[in-house]
């Protein structure tokens, strides 16, 4: 009998969705029968669910309808927890990052660790390419465990946490009074649309958009 599998995703932060090409869905379909969700109430009684840039607390009642709940989290755990640790990242000129897969538990990433992964960066990437790459990052960790499973082995978190808060646009700010390059990492982690880069300048607001162009 297949092994049942939900992706659960956040109606209010979709983006990964875009990747999902990156998971090879048919690899796992002899193994497991696996669904994908926007909403808790649908998912019950699965063995497995992956629980996939999402913004809102789960409640004990339902990590208690589903056998395991997993959290692909992007950050050494237990530092960064809670929002954009990417973008922190980036922010503290940093040029690596983590994914860690840990179990899903009423305090906020607080869960004991499958397997934690080092994934490095460049330095150049723009949102756009940093989203790609924490796809990929987390579709292959999830890979990972639906190949070892039910072989799997977990271990608790350990060392000091710091929690992240959500970032707000107004954070998207750039100093007029200060160079592009003192600036470039915070240029990178703005989105053009959601939350474009904008300076302030006697009293009107100026929105920048950043694009790449690849030289051949």
């Amino acid at each position: 009998m297949k092994n049942k599998v939900a992706f659960l995703f956040d109606k209010s932060n979709l983006w990964i969705e875009e990747y999902l090409y990156l998971f090879n869905f048919q690899k796992y379909k002899k193994k497991y029968q696996i669904k994908l969700f926007k909403n808790t109430k649908n998912i019950i009684n699965f063995d497995i669910v992956f629980v996939i840039s999402y913004t809102k607390i789960l409640n004990e009642k339902f990590l208690k309808k589903n056998k395991l709940s997993l959290i692909p989290h992007p950050s050494k755990l237990p530092k960064d927890k809670g929002f954009a640790p990417i973008h922190n990242a980036v922010l503290n000129n940093k040029n690596n990052f983590f994914i860690s897969l840990i179990k899903a538990e009423r305090e906020v990433d607080s869960g004991d660790i499958f397997l934690q992964k080092k994934y490095k960066l460049k330095g150049t990437e723009l949102m756009k390419e940093l989203r790609e790459i924490q796809a990929k990052a987390v579709f292959q960790i999830i890979s990972d465990f639906l190949t070892d499973y039910p072989k799997v082995k977990f271990k608790k978190q350990v060392g000091k946490s710091n929690f992240n808060k959500k970032r707000r646009p107004d954070e998207s700010e750039l100093s007029i009074k200060k160079t592009i390059l003192s600036q470039f990492n915070l240029l990178r982690v703005c989105d053009n649309e959601r939350y474009p880069a904008f300076f302030v300048h006697k009293g009107k607001k100026y929105i920048l958009k950043i694009y790449k162009e690849e030289f051949k």
